[in-house]
C-alpha cells in the first residue's frame, strides 16, 4: 500500500498498513538551528553549504537527502506570503522589520520581536494602521510553489503539505499589541478586537484565494498556526474564544476548503483540551502538536475522547524526553505514544513541536528508528 493510500486511511480513522511519519513536512515538524546539520554529519551526509539564517516565519526546507535517510513520508511546499507593498525593510544582518511592522532582532539562535506597534492604539489608529497589500503578492513566488507541489504530486508518492500562507488572527494581535495589552482588550475592548480580527480576516482571504488556486490541486493537507493556549490552559475562556476568535477562524477554514480538497491541520501550542470541540466545529481535520507535558493533553485522554473525530499529529515530548532522557526511555515512550495514538488510525507520527538544537542526536535517531520499524498489530 502506498504512502498516500495509508494517509487516506489515517484521515478515515482506519488502521494504516504502516505508520505515517512526518519530518519537515510542515512548519511544526521541522528542525531549528543547526540540528539538521549535526544529524546529517552523524549520518555521513556531506554538508555542502553553510547553515542559512531564516527570518521568522520563512519557509525552511530540510535537505532531501536527510528526509530520505529518515524515511519521512511528507514533503512541504509554500509558506508565508510577503506582499511586495508592505512595511518590510532589512535594517542589518541581525535586524529587520517584517511586513506587519514588527521589528525582529537576531539573538544568536532565534529572532526576537522587540516592538509592539499597536500597543495602546485607539480604534482610529487601528483603522489607519498599514496592513500589507494583498494585491501586491509576487506571482512568481506562487508559480514556484505550484511547480514544486505539482512535481511532488505527479512524480513521487510523498504526502504533500502546503505550509500556511498567513499568520493567525489571535497571534497577530498579541504580537502587534503585546500580549498583556491584547489579552486585556479581549475583556474590556471587544470592539477593538473585532475590528482587528475583521481586518486580518479580510487580508487572509485575499491571500488564501490565489495561494490555494495555485497549489490546492497538488496537496494532501495544509496548515495553520495560532497559539491559543499556555502550558496550563487557554489564553482565554472558552466563552471568549467562541465569541471573539472562532467566527474568524471558522471562516478562514471554510474559504480555504473552497479551493482545495486537502485536509486542514491546525497548530496550537499548550493546553487546548477545552477548545478541541470548537476546533473540530471550525473544520480542523488534524490537530498539532499534542504536547504531552501540557495540562490535560495526555495522549491516552485525547485519543479516548476525540480520537474518532479528529486526527492527531505529534505527541513525542520535546521539552524533557528528547533532550534529556536515555535512549531506552525514548524508545519506551515513543512506542507507548504510537500504541495509544495509532489505534484505529487517526495519527501522524511527529515530535510535539519543531526539533530544537538541544535535542540529543542519539535520542532523535532512536525516535525515528522506533517509528519507522513500527508494525501495527
Amino acid at each position: 500500500m502506498s504512502r498516500r493510500e495509508d494517509f487516506q486511511r489515517v484521515l478515515s480513522h482506519e488502521q494504516p498498513h504502516r505508520l505515517i511519519v512526518d519530518l519537515g513536512g510542515c512548519p511544526q515538524s521541522n528542525m531549528e538551528g543547526d540540528l539538521d546539520i549535526k544529524l546529517m554529519q552523524r549520518l555521513g551526509i556531506p554538508v555542502q553549504n553553510e547553515p542559512r539564517r531564516y527570518e521568522f516565519g520563512e519557509t525552511r526546507l530540510l535537505d532531501e537527502r536527510l528526509l530520505q535517510a529518515m524515511d519521512s513520508d511528507t514533503r512541504a511546499v509554500g509558506g508565508i506570503i510577503r506582499p511586495k507593498e508592505s512595511l518590510y525593510q532589512r535594517i542589518s544582518p541581525q535586524e529587520y522589520i517584517d511586513e506587519w511592522g514588527l521589528r525582529y532582532r537576531y539573538n544568536g539562535l532565534y529572532w526576537d520581536a522587540v516592538n509592539t506597534p499597536l500597543k495602546d492604539a485607539t480604534l482610529e489608529e487601528l483603522k489607519r494602521y498599514p496592513f500589507p497589500d494583498p494585491d501586491s503578492i509576487d506571482i512568481a513566488v506562487l508559480d514556484a510553489y505550484a511547480q514544486r507541489a505539482k512535481r511532488l504530486y505527479e512524480e513521487t508518492d510523498y504526502i504533500v503539505c502546503a505550509n500556511h500562507p498567513v499568520y493567525g488572527v489571535f497571534e497577530l494581535g498579541c504580537w502587534l499589541c503585546g500580549f498583556e495589552d491584547f489579552l486585556c482588550r479581549l475583556l474590556i475592548e471587544p470592539e477593538f478586537v473585532h475590528l482587528f480580527f475583521k481586518r486580518v480576516l479580510e487580508y487572509q482571504l485575499r491571500i488564501i484565494k490565489p495561494y490555494y488556486q495555485a497549489l490546492g490541486a497538488y496537496i494532501h493537507y495544509t496548515t495553520s498556526g495560532d497559539d491559543f493556549a499556555t502550558q496550563r490552559a487557554p489564553f482565554m475562556s472558552r466563552e471568549l474564544f467562541v465569541e471573539l476568535v472562532k467566527p474568524y477562524f471558522k471562516e478562514r477554514i471554510r474559504v480555504t476548503k473552497q479551493y482545495t480538497k486537502a485536509a486542514f491541520l491546525h497548530h496550537s501550542c499548550g493546553s487546548v483540551y477545552s477548545l478541541i470541540d470548537d476546533l473540530i466545529d471550525c473544520g480542523v481535520d488534524i490537530l498539532n502538536p499534542i504536547q504531552p507535558k501540557a495540562q490535560d493533553m495526555e495522549p491516552r485522554r485525547l485519543k479516548k475522547e476525540f480520537g474518532s473525530r479528529i486526527v492527531f499529529h505529534g505527541g513525542v515530548d520535546t521539552q524533557e524526553l528528547l533532550p534529556f532522557a536515555t535512549a531506552r526511555q525514548v524508545r519506551d515512550s515513543v512506542r507507548e505514544t504510537i500504541e495509544i495514538m495509532n489505534q484505529a488510525g487517526g495519527y501522524i507520527f511527529a515530535a510535539a513541536h519543531n526539533l530544537q538544537p538541544d535535542v540529543n542526536i542519539d535520542n532523535l535517531l532512536t525516535m525515528f528508528e522506533v517509528a519507522n520499524s513500527y508494525k501495527p498489530s
